[in-house]
């Protein structure tokens, strides 16, 4: 007789200590409409709490004490007593339990006070000579935030005490993640498993075989975002077997859909059962149905195996995906929800937003409408497949995960939110007279008229973010964009018009991109937040990987691509040769130091090239005045 199969859903460290991350509530969520007997536990916020117990701290002073000195570790030693007094306070502070402490926090008497508060009291450029460094981002009221800021800086500087005394590998979102980012071998990865434990891998053993034998589950599938959370994942995996060898166990996650796409490496398999790709709703059907009993090894979907030494690829073809409006409503039953901590690390204002409070997850659509961005990986499963929920599915969702929750806030976390959709939606919340927040990632496309940002707005809309990439037209041509430089400058007015925080993605180093177009690019920047159409930005720089268009095809972006040695396991960036061979190291510098300079209202009359510290630069060949004038044209257009 087959044994009742019972699945618990893993979220292993690191990913995000604010709010769960949202993969094992949607998994669990349509595994229990499937009649499946499922459970989820998040393993990174229980990590860091165990670090930050009285147990954890005494065994980081000691470690400290016999470690190699850093000035982390001086301070923390010099420090250690009150550390431990205050730290079980200032958890409760973060988790919303003591929201009064406050103000002692504020009077910066409270916390000791290591080398990451050094840029509290240095302010920003401009403002040298303000008697209250954090007045530009707090002002006199917002004592929370400031308090927030500053036990979260508390915070780090005990991450990096654990990072010089505990393990080097250890941060609050990326957790061993070189060993597994883009490694063409497994070898850094087995070593790192092999290795005898640091204090954190044995805490995450224990606490493993706790949940375990807390749910007794039959399969245990671990959900890999990013490769910051694959070391810990393998931990996880390693520990289950060891104290239970038959429990099955699954890999799965956005990792594994774009890094593992050609898994060739067996020892994965000393650790996992499973290896799956893509959305998991038809995979985890088809692998449940084998494991009990229905279902031919044959005839699993999207599923990496061992056999007789080897990895295969197993894809049954012939049934179809979930559709969205059949994929269930996310539930957050099991998770800690009252134990997250609201972390506020960066003072940009859109960046808090992933960092600071709980926020329900959920999606609009699945995958992207647009699909042609030559910069990313269009034809994987998370972009290529485009479906989008019906609203009043969506809006029966938010109803049940309020009530469930307990909480009105909603991430939407869309590649692209469709603006056809998202009025849908507006149109729905308004309906039924929704009290809920919600923000997410679009497209600036022309849809986004003024009419329907007010309608957004209304429906509950706080916050956008969207990719203006780099500011160029002609480099947004070549990535096949489909917007303009002025296209987004209206349609960011627009939402910014509603009261709505508008955050735009910006990127530099991307082929053929020269001196002067990078010029170029922070003056139209900085004449958007001269304008008032951005509030928040962030550059990154442009990274090639193998599924994108230009990593298949360089030669339409006029680079050569840097061949990547033969990979059994993880395949993803790849580099490239730009004939244009400029700086982009030391140009970014720039670019940043004026973004900076712009999100505090420093800078919006100078000369660009004067943040190019490292380099000379051209002169913009973009007129002053560029973005008003594209406004003063756009508005004729929506009168």
């Amino acid at each position: 007789m087959t044994q009742p199969l019972r699945v618990l859903s893993l979220i292993p460290p690191m990913t995000q200590l604010n709010t769960p991350y949202p993969s094992t509530a949607y998994l669990t969520g349509f595994l229990r409409a499937q009649g499946v007997d499922a459970h989820q536990a998040d393993l990174a916020v229980a990590l860091v709490l165990r670090l930050f117990s009285a147990d954890g701290l005494a065994t980081l002073r000691a470690a400290a004490e016999a470690a190699p000195r850093t000035p982390a570790l001086d301070f923390h030693l010099a420090a250690a007593d009150l550390i431990a007094q205050v730290t079980p306070r200032v958890i409760a502070f973060l988790q919303g339990r003591d929201p009064t402490l406050a103000h002692r926090i504020n009077s910066r008497a409270f916390l000791p006070e290591g080398p990451r508060f050094a840029p509290v009291d240095v302010g920003i450029p401009g403002q040298e000579d303000e008697p209250d460094p954090l007045g530009w981002a707090f002002g006199t009221l917002g004592a929370q935030d400031r308090a927030r800021h500053l036990a979260t800086l508390f915070l780090n500087d005990l991450a990096d005490a654990v990072r010089d005394a505990l393990d080097p590998r250890f941060e609050f979102v990326r957790y061993g993640e070189k060993l597994a980012a883009s490694q063409p071998t497994f070898d850094a990865l087995a070593n790192a498993l092999a290795a005898p434990e640091t204090p954190l891998d044995t805490w995450l053993r224990e606490l493993a075989v706790a949940e375990v034998a807390r749910l007794q589950p039959t399969v245990v599938l671990l959900s890999c975002p990013f490769p910051g959370s694959v070391y810990a994942a393998f931990r996880i995996a390693q520990a289950i077997k060891a104290a239970h060898p038959s429990i099955t166990t699954v890999l799965g996650g956005g990792y594994v859909n774009t890094e593992l796409r050609e898994l060739a490496e067996p020892r994965v398999f000393d650790f996992f059962d499973f290896v799956t790709l893509d959305a998991g709703e038809r995979v985890l059907l088809a692998l449940l149905e084998h494991l009990g009993g229905k279902r031919s090894r044959q005839r699993l979907i999207r599923s990496f195996v061992r056999e007789d030494g080897a990895v295969k690829y197993l894809n049954f073809i012939g049934e179809g995906e979930v559709p969205i409006d059949q994929t269930g409503t996310p539930t957050w039953d099991g998770l800690p929800l009252n134990q997250y901590l609201s972390l506020l690390d960066m003072l940009n204002p859109m960046h808090r937003l992933w960092s600071d409070g709980r926020w329900n997850k959920l999606t609009v659509a699945q995958g992207c409408y647009w699909k042609k961005c030559s910069f990313c990986d269009v034809d994987l499963d998370y972009i290529g497949r485009y479906e989008a929920a019906n609203a009043a599915v969506l809006a029966d969702r938010m109803e049940a995960i309020v009530a469930e929750t307990g909480q009105t806030g909603f991430h939407f976390v869309d590649e692209a939110a469709p603006p056809k959709a998202l009025k849908a939606l507006a149109d729905e919340i308004l309906r039924r007279r929704l009290s809920v927040s919600w923000w997410g990632n679009v497209r600036f496309e022309k849809t986004f008229t003024p009419a329907l940002a007010e309608k957004l707005a209304e429906s509950g809309c706080i916050a956008i973010s969207g990719g203006l990439e780099v500011a160029s037209d002609r480099l947004l041509k070549l990535m096949q964009k489909g917007v303009s430089v002025d296209q987004v400058a209206r349609v960011t007015k627009a939402f910014a018009d509603q009261g709505i925080l508008v955050h735009a993605y910006l990127m530099y180093g991307f082929p053929t991109q020269t001196a002067q177009d990078t010029v170029d690019a922070l003056e139209y920047v900085r004449q958007l937040f001269e304008e008032g159409c951005l509030h928040s930005g962030f550059f990154h720089r442009f990274t090639c990987t193998v599924h994108s268009p230009v990593g298949k095809h360089p030669e339409q972006f006029g680079v050569q691509l840097i061949p990547l040695p033969d990979s059994p396991f993880a395949k993803n960036d790849i580099g490239f040769i730009d004939p244009t061979g400029v700086d982009h190291d030391r140009l970014g510098l720039g670019l940043k130091r004026g973004l900076y300079n712009f999100m505090h209202g420093v800078g919006l009359d100078w000369d660009v090239r004067r943040f190019f510290e490292e380099v000379r630069v051209p002169k913009p060949t973009v007129k002053r005045g560029h973005i008003a004038r594209a406004l003063a044209a756009g508005s004729g257009a929506h009168a």
